[in-house]
């Protein structure tokens, strides 16, 4: 007889393998932040190579005094949705300065990344409905579209043609499909291609939404994302955002000129019947806001931080992802010869990701890195002389 426990119960049995180590890959515990790139684990510094604090606003003087002061003058949480005591002041400032910041006609704001996607598709979508997924989508995104009742439609990662014949199969006429791609894709740090995409959409009658979690700061004149920087952000009818990597806090947006999205928290039930973001919260996400768009030298210190760690890696025979971007995937192989490296790279006192299926191929495990513009020339070679160190001891890359 079928046991609901009965998978976890296998979930445990494969975390027990693992008893025996220091650190669990999806477990690991912060003990304390030393600065924007540095943490203690297990007692021991470890510099962090896994975390996305694209900008390292995390301990920016004013995006942190910023969140104190709100603390004080508000106390620590609002207790209530937006629909009821949730909305403060600061809640609608912030909404306008996204709002003015992409130059678009409005923004909402959510109280997370992953609730802001359920918001924004199961307010469009439903029944009826198609939505138009690329297969590397974040989770999110797909647990929105199947939420809304919408039909999902996948298509080939990054393919404009799997899209096009995607949208060709649809019956003819209809204005209910809404194509849904990321700019920065989040495990192999590709870039979507996005004029192609556009071109598609437009051709179909297709709305067009992209999500700039990952891409927004590093990317664009203004870093308001791939869009901005592909010349493409007046052709995408809705752009959604989270506030927990560039802008150093908890939320999500949806920024759109369609004068409809006035009436979209009616629909959104995470918006509705979820707690709003906290008053420190929003206060020091509108103080990064200000400075990722206006300091742009952070994103020059990012890409600096890029290339020199690819450029590493390569010399060193790591096998890397094609796309030079922030985040950059080291293939390692099997699941247990990544855990193997990551454990390994984790004691010497260096901390990333690990990606494992169903995110990747069985044979194709990484490490997922990702650059900051608080990452110093020595935080990359440090890096570097870890992942070497290691690489060479456990033949991932050839000896010196």
């Amino acid at each position: 007889m079928a046991d609901l426990l009965q998978r976890l119960r296998a979930v445990a049995a494969q975390a027990r393998a693992l008893d025996d180590t220091t650190s669990r890959p999806l477990e690991t515990v912060i003990d304390e932040a030393v600065d924007a790139c540095e943490v203690v684990v297990a007692g021991r510094r470890t510099l962090v190579f896994g975390s996305n604090n694209y900008f390292g606003l995390t301990r920016h003087p004013d995006v942190v005094a910023a969140a104190k002061s709100a603390l004080d003058r508000f106390g620590s949480a609002t207790t209530g949705s937006r629909i009821a005591n949730g909305t403060l002041a600061m809640h609608r400032d912030l909404e306008r300065e996204l709002a003015e910041a992409f130059g678009r006609r409005a923004a909402v704001v959510f109280s997370t990344g992953y609730q802001g996607n359920l918001a924004v598709v199961g307010a469009l979508c439903a029944a009826g409905d198609f939505v138009l997924l690329d297969a590397d989508c974040h989770a999110s995104l797909y647990d929105a579209a199947r939420l809304s009742g919408a039909t999902i439609v996948g298509f080939r990662h990054n393919a404009p043609d799997s899209l096009a014949r995607q949208l060709g199969r649809l019956p003819a006429g209809g204005k209910n499909r809404l194509v849904i791609v990321e700019g920065l894709y989040s495990i192999h740090g590709d870039v979507a291609p996005l004029r192609e995409i556009v071109r598609e959409c437009r051709q179909a009658d297709a709305y067009l939404m992209v999500d700039e979690a990952h891409s927004f700061g590093p990317y664009g004149d203004r870093g308001l994302g791939c869009a901005e920087a592909q010349g493409v952000s007046d052709a995408v009818d809705f752009v959604v955002g989270t506030f927990s990597k560039t802008l150093a806090g908890i939320g999500g947006f949806v920024v759109s000129d369609h004068p409809e999205l006035d009436a979209l928290h009616m629909l959104a039930r995470p918006y509705l019947f979820t707690a709003s973001g906290s008053p420190a919260n929003i206060a020091g996400v509108r103080a990064a806001l200000a400075i990722a768009t206006g300091q742009r030298d952070l994103a020059t210190r990012v890409w600096r931080a890029v290339h020199r760690l690819r450029a590493g890696l390569i010399a060193m025979g790591f096998r890397i992802g094609a796309t030079a971007s922030p985040i950059v995937p080291v293939t390692i192989g099997t699941l247990g010869r990544t855990l193997e490296v990551w454990h390994a790279v984790l004691d010497a006192g260096l901390y990333v990701n690990v990606v494992a299926p169903p995110a990747c191929p069985a044979d194709a495990c990484l490490l997922r890195m990702s650059c900051s513009s608080s990452h110093t020339d020595a935080h990359v070679d440090r890096a570097l002389e870890v992942l070497g160190g290691v690489g060479r001891e456990l033949g991932i890359v050839p000896a010196r």
